[in-house]
């Protein structure tokens, strides 16, 4: 474990990871208050739109930039170029998405000068990002995973920008394009290839596996970016037979990744994998499983708003929320520990990392995510308002329980 250890300041990253974890609760909050919108599959609501951006932005981006302040010097062996950037930056992104994040439900017409602020927020971390990986010592897939997120980053942003002007003053055409395209970028090109670049640190680290190939993992790289590419030109160009195309490339992206990470744990050194780690892993063949669904819609031809817009729900919350939620139940506990407790190690009594965190009430935790998941979908079939409310429940409290045990780590 060692080997998740940098010298960025233990500040940096737990500030972000503590914003997004009051974004999260948030997020599921405005989503239990919107139940009826959800039960309707009106996703193209203000407010579902405000618990969106404060999942994806206030939660996976603030997880995601905090994780990079820490794993980029671990996996690319160069320092953050400059940490008291760092920080201007995090006030600036902060401000920037909870303001976008409330006008999008309360007038989005203002939400161009949220937006406005969360791109310079981003741009600033984009250029710290490149600035510290251009003094990397050489190119890996690992590398064209991670360049490849932050440039699909940067258009996500872009593209949500052009749509919050389009809210303010009007005048552009191709809004669902633009829309379409938003969504695209940042969820299957942001965050997933992120997710694949590290996991090719994280699995064999946690798994303390050793000699595993990673043999498809550019091959991947370039199918998964190559079906990106195809879903977002269908988007803009009216052929049916392309957008099939890009999701079984997508689909055979993800497929060789899944590949490559099977051959990890399946020469790891530690058998039992503990539970936030499982359940991580457990988030690749829930994404596997929506890829090939995905598949399989588009080529039926079947363009109903509604179960596509359930499709990148399951999507958002079985593989990028579980993955992020996961790991971040590995991480936290480390970062802590290594901070508060590594140099004390031979001179007095200090615990183990192992008891830094419950990782029985871990288990039950991720058990539960999965039953309300399960839940909300069926309340969905049925059209069942109530039940669907009391599964949103279930996680929007399990959540809040989520966010105070990782808090909680910081006290021990």
């Amino acid at each position: 474990m060692s080997g998740i250890k940098s010298d960025t300041a233990i500040k940096l990253p737990i500030s972000f990871i503590l914003c997004a974890l009051v974004a999260f609760v948030t997020s599921l909050f405005i989503l239990l208050v919107n139940s009826q919108e959800l039960l309707a599959g009106q996703f193209r609501f203000p407010e579902i739109w405000m618990g969106a951006h404060f999942l994806l932005l206030g939660f996976a981006v603030m997880i995601a930039m905090g994780a990079m302040y820490q794993l980029v010097p671990v996996a690319f062996l160069t320092p953050i170029w400059n940490q008291s950037f760092g920080f201007v930056q995090f006030y600036v992104t902060v401000v920037g998405i909870i303001f976008l994040s409330i006008m999008l439900g309360i007038n989005p017409s203002l939400a161009i000068y949220g937006g406005i602020l969360t791109v310079i927020g981003i741009l600033m971390f984009t250029f710290q990002m490149l600035k510290t990986l251009a003094k990397r010592k050489e190119n890996t897939a690992m590398s064209h995973l991670v360049l490849a997120a932050i440039l699909c980053f940067l258009l996500t942003i872009l593209a949500g920008l052009s749509l919050t002007w389009n809210f303010a003053f009007g005048g552009m055409a191709n809004h669902s394009s633009i829309l379409y395209s938003h969504i695209a970028f940042g969820v299957a090109g942001w965050f997933t290839l992120l997710i694949f670049g590290f996991s090719y640190k994280l699995v064999p680290m946690f798994s303390l596996s050793h000699g595993a190939s990673m043999k498809r993992a550019k091959p991947s790289f370039y199918m998964y970016v190559f079906g990106l590419l195809l879903l977002i030109l269908s988007f803009w160009l009216n052929q049916s037979f392309i957008q099939p195309l890009s999701w079984l490339f997508l689909l055979i992206g993800f497929g060789l990744f899944a590949l490559d990470i099977k051959e990890i744990l399946t020469k790891r050194l530690r058998r039992k994998l503990d539970k936030p780690f499982h359940f991580a892993t457990l988030a690749i063949i829930n994404g596997w499983v929506i890829h090939v669904a995905a598949f399989f819609i588009s080529l039926f031809h079947i363009d109903d708003p509604v179960i596509w817009s359930w499709l990148i729900f399951l999507y958002i919350f079985c593989w990028i929320i579980f993955s992020i939620l996961g790991y971040l139940f590995k991480i936290v506990p480390f970062l802590w520990w290594t901070h508060k407790y590594a140099e004390r190690i031979g001179k007095e009594s200090v615990p183990t990392l192992k008891e830094m965190i419950n990782e029985k009430v871990s288990g039950y935790l991720f058990i539960v995510f999965y039953v309300a998941l399960f839940g909300i979908l069926i309340s969905t079939s049925i059209q069942s308002g109530v039940t669907l409310f009391f599964f949103l429940a279930i996680l929007t409290v399990n959540g809040l329980l989520y966010a105070l045990s990782i808090v909680a780590v910081l006290f021990k």
